[in-house]
């Protein structure tokens, strides 16, 4: 899978521009939607031969020139040329191994620090995969009654497509689900073996929910915006959010939600008054070593 990653999004995002989004026109007997392959060629300068290649995972090496004229025909966003030079980069490697034993990331004393700090707002760190590793007392008010923490280690992933408590959390589940599957297939792409190996197991246990948006889209998750949750106990919440990569080789991620109406405000803050203590405790583990592990994940 990660050895053709490069070609399926260049394909992908070849089949999202419309012809008359560069100036060709759409013509009646298109069998594709999108560019052909011979018009983007023409439009960034290389032959079509070569496009082919890079498509077909048959040339992984594509020069820093030909990556930018294919960036600019395509329109893509500065995130998406930054996934692109990633996925070069992993593609050129050959990307990284399931080979050896799995270890759970850990999550540095500043940064479960910082997650003290941010109490009572529901704030957590997730890894690649999507494995919550560490979450405040705000966040376990939020997601405990709905189930999202009674996996070991919990995951946001699986909980959205074989949990089906999660269709009733989260109202707007078509966009959790492609959300949380962007993520994934981002992390798989650039070579997360545990990512891999979660997407190779939902295709099985979740089947056509996750299949379709996992091959159909090459879309990147966003890091900011507005989830609504459906909580049992104070009903509907729009939490707007904020995602910030930590500076760390293993690229967690600290997710802060934050009160996107009055209403929600309020809400948050009875969940804070009849729960002064986290219903579930996160199991972080830390290079402290007076703290707790969570189990490691299978090899």
């Amino acid at each position: 899978m990660r050895e053709t990653e490069l070609g399926a999004f260049l394909r992908a995002h070849r089949e999202a521009v419309s012809p008359a989004a560069v100036g060709l026109p759409n013509g009646n007997r298109r069998r594709t939607p999108g560019l052909r392959r011979a018009e983007l060629a023409t439009l960034a300068g290389v032959s079509v031969d070569y496009l082919t290649r890079l498509e077909q995972g048959r040339d992984r090496s594509p020069s820093t020139q030909v990556l930018a004229a294919l960036a600019e025909t395509l329109g893509l966003t500065r995130d998406e040329r930054i996934h692109l030079y990633r996925l070069v980069k992993t593609a050129a490697t050959g990307g990284a191994t399931c080979d050896g034993a799995a270890t759970t990331p850990t999550v540095r004393p500043t940064v479960q620090a910082l997650l003290n700090g941010l109490e009572p707002a529901p704030a957590l760190v997730v890894d690649r995969p999507g494995d919550l590793l560490a979450w405040t007392a705000g966040f376990a008010h939020l997601a405990s009654p709905v189930g999202l923490l009674e996996a070991d280690p919990p995951n946001l992933v699986r909980y959205a497509f074989t949990d089906p408590r999660a269709h009733d959390a989260h109202p707007d589940w078509d966009a959790i689900a492609g959300e949380r599957t962007a993520a994934l297939r981002t992390a798989a792409a650039l070579g997360d073996p545990h990512a891999a190996l979660l997407a190779q197991e939902l295709m099985i246990t979740a089947g056509a929910p996750f299949r379709d948006r996992f091959e159909g889209s090459a879309a990147l998750p966003t890091r900011t915006g507005v989830e609504r949750w459906a909580h049992p106990q104070v009903g509907e919440l729009r939490l707007a959010y904020e995602s910030l990569e930590l500076p760390d080789p293993e690229e967690l991620r600290l997710v802060v939600y934050l009160a996107a109406d009055e209403t929600t405000a309020t809400s948050l803050e009875r969940l804070t008054t009849q729960h002064p203590t986290p219903s579930t405790a996160p199991p972080t583990k830390t290079t402290a070593s007076n703290t707790t592990s969570p189990p490691a994940r299978p090899a």
